[in-house]
């Protein structure tokens, strides 16, 4: 096993037994469908055999932490140790997956065990849908796996993109910074989560769903093309992909990685850390 973006339904069936795979179930409710079925009870209920489940709130965000959005980064030492009791060392494999196309929260998981440097990760192309969809077994067993030490790696901070640092690049030529939004809440036509509408200056819009087709990521050679012609010459690393609240914008950065452009970073508080000071410039349209 040496899936370090996408792996495949198939591909995941046959390494189930293996000691060396640790699979979560990342199912989340989005922010958009507030009163959506508690995935946590989904999960009791039924899941992959072998997966754990991994909180998109208290696994994989700190919700005590203020002005940086509606999703903060967890500490890393916090989210450390949270892997070593699940029994993740640089040694496994990890997979995740959510309900279907990996924007709620599997791609998010996927990044901060990046930011740690863990390689081989890999979100489930398709996730449970696709899983079913093969006809392949789900169980309500828990699984615990043999705990670890606390994983030995704290986040790369070059890799995480604050609020400061997106209101310094401003006066830049727009196309830099990219928001995975639907269009509408984008040009700030509706805002059904947050308290003030509209997007960063300069920012252009790319909704997440558009790396999509049939519930899966678009092969390789054709999300390069596409995200390419975005990029219009500038460099992968030169480039910011935000969201709502840093979740969704990690889905484009999995776009990225399995289309071979590497080294885009994330705005971890994106639109509704941005909004948590009002001096901060709104654009709409």
């Amino acid at each position: 096993m040496n899936w370090t973006a996408l792996v495949q339904v198939g591909e995941l069936a046959a390494a189930l037994d293996d000691p060396r795979l640790r699979l979560f179930d990342a199912r989340a409710v989005a922010a958009i469908t507030p009163d959506g079925p508690n995935p946590a009870l989904l999960y009791a209920q039924s899941h992959l055999p072998g997966a754990q489940y991994a909180d998109l709130n208290l696994d994989l965000s700190d919700l005590n932490k203020a002005g940086q959005g509606r999703h903060p980064l967890p500490d890393d030492e916090v989210f450390a140790r949270r892997l070593g009791s699940w029994g993740v060392s640089p040694a496994h494999q990890v997979v995740v997956y959510d309900a279907g196309d990996g924007s709620m929260a599997a791609a998010r998981m996927w990044w901060l065990l990046k930011l740690l440097g863990h390689q081989r990760v890999a979100v489930l192309d398709g996730g449970l849908a696709a899983w079913q969809v093969a006809g392949l077994p789900l169980t309500a067993e828990v699984r615990a796996c043999p705990e670890e030490a606390p994983y030995p790696a704290r986040f790369d901070r070059s890799r995480i993109v604050t609020a400061d640092a997106v209101r310094e690049r401003l006066d830049e030529d727009s196309g830099w910074l990219i928001d995975v939004r639907a269009a509408e809440r984008f040009r700030g036509e509706v805002e059904p989560i947050d308290p003030v509408a509209g997007h960063v200056p300069g920012a252009l819009n790319r909704p997440f769903a558009q790396n999509l087709r049939d519930g899966r990521f678009k092969p390789a050679d054709e999300l390069q093309g596409e995200l390419e012609a975005l990029l219009a010459g500038r460099r992968p690393s030169d480039t910011v992909l935000m969201c709502g609240s840093g979740v969704t914008a990690c889905h484009l950065l999995l776009a990225f990685e399995h289309a071979g452009l590497h080294g885009a970073r994330v705005f971890a508080g994106s639109w509704s850390g941005w909004i948590g000071d009002p001096s901060r410039p709104v654009a709409k349209g």
